[in-house]
């Protein structure tokens, strides 16, 4: 790379998705097919996603923001409870609790792995009642250790709804050494996975459900459709073969035909977008390791959805590569600061850990199209800044 650069032509993101030819032929076969919507596509999408991440039942709807609200309704969220989560993560894993009128108790993040702090989180169990769940994200791709957070919920009669939006294809290693998915179900009653398309599999928009307990997984499908059933098993009427009954509040979170067909074809290289990942990952660990920045802690089966690092300078740093073209990003403004959940009375110095990442924190460029050449050019850029 010649020391005078001044620019890559093509802008360079944070994310991107990689669309191929066969992704887009299995859309255009699903457009030429009888259904666009409720078709078969949609069960094949769960049976090959739940056989990816180990679960019993997978469900699919419109994103994850969706999957979150419908989880936290199957759990029976409601006001009066509480439910914990991270101030480190995008706000709906916090807001699905809120669509349920429930209270969002924060804890804070271990400065090493950005996740939550799990002492911080049973502080909380003991200091505060009617605490019924833990919402846990699995941020940046590192597996939160569920084996450790379920001993804790187990104490107090709480359950655990694993955000692993960032991490399909991640793990943590148990204490009996074995490999436990994100999502699979063996710790947490539900898991949630985001298909937007920045994350590992791309579908445009979606989400999807992983659960091992089959009341969960048949209300769910009830409730990503207004609450209605034709199951003849399930009505307390039957009128006839059109008939439906509505048995619960639901919503319109269908995913569509056209996006599950793009999902299944994503998930077939979803192993190979990951191991690019973790290359990417170990360039810039190796080439980073002398710059003035602080280069990311992770743990074996980490996902690597971001890469981040941190920086003293993070705002100069950020407004420079924007100079270079290079699009970074910051993950995540803490939710507690935000005007909404101030209003709860949440403040500045209630998570210092939280809030020094967010002060330094700066995503690199982390997708599996990214060039050699484009990922050399981010270093450079990086390592010339003053």
């Amino acid at each position: 790379m010649p020391d005078d650069f001044k620019s890559m032509s093509k802008p360079i993101p944070y994310g991107k998705q990689s669309i191929t030819e066969e992704d887009i032929a299995a859309v255009v076969e699903t457009l030429q097919s009888d259904f666009l919507t409720q078709g078969p596509k949609i069960e094949e999408f769960e049976t090959a996603f739940a056989n990816y991440i180990g679960s019993k039942y997978a469900v699919a709807v419109a994103n994850g923001t969706a999957a979150l609200h419908l989880a936290s309704m199957a759990f029976n969220v409601s006001p009066g409870q509480k439910v914990i989560t991270t101030p480190i993560t995008f706000s709906a894993s916090a807001n699905c609790v809120r669509y349920c009128g429930a209270e969002v108790l924060f804890a804070d993040i271990d400065p090493k792995t950005y996740t939550l702090d799990l002492n911080r989180v049973e502080d909380l169990f003991r200091k505060e009642k009617n605490i019924s769940g833990v919402v846990p994200v699995d941020f940046a791709g590192q597996a939160v250790d569920l084996e450790e957070l379920k001993k804790i919920t187990d104490k107090y009669g709480a359950w655990i709804l694993e955000d692993a939006c960032h991490a399909p294809g991640g793990y943590f290693t148990d204490s009996k050494g074995t490999q436990q998915k994100c999502g699979n179900g063996a710790f947490a009653s539900q898991a949630i996975f985001s298909f937007h398309p920045v994350k590992h599999i791309a579908c445009g928009e979606g989400g999807m459900i992983t659960t091992n307990d089959e009341k969960i997984y048949k209300r769910l499908s009830k409730l990503r459709t207004h609450g209605l059933t034709k199951d003849p098993q399930e009505m307390q009427e039957n009128h006839g073969g059109w008939y439906m009954e509505l048995q619960e509040l639901g919503y319109n979170y269908r995913m569509p035909d056209m996006l599950a067909s793009l999902g299944i074809s994503q998930l077939k290289k979803a192993d190979a977008g990951l191991k690019r990942r973790k290359q990417i990952a170990e360039v810039y660990d190796r080439e980073l390791k002398n710059a003035d920045v602080l280069t990311p802690f992770y743990k074996e089966g980490h996902a690597f959805h971001l890469y981040v690092i941190q920086s003293s300078k993070r705002k100069e740093l950020y407004d420079y590569l924007r100079t270079k073209n290079i699009f970074t990003q910051v993950h995540y403004i803490p939710v507690h600061l935000m005007p909404y959940y101030r209003q709860f009375g949440y403040k500045r110095g209630d998570f210092p850990n939280a809030e020094s990442y967010y002060d330094r924190c700066l995503s690199l460029p982390m997708y599996p199209a990214l060039t050699e050449d484009e990922q050399e050019y981010v270093i450079d850029c990086i390592m010339q800044f003053k």
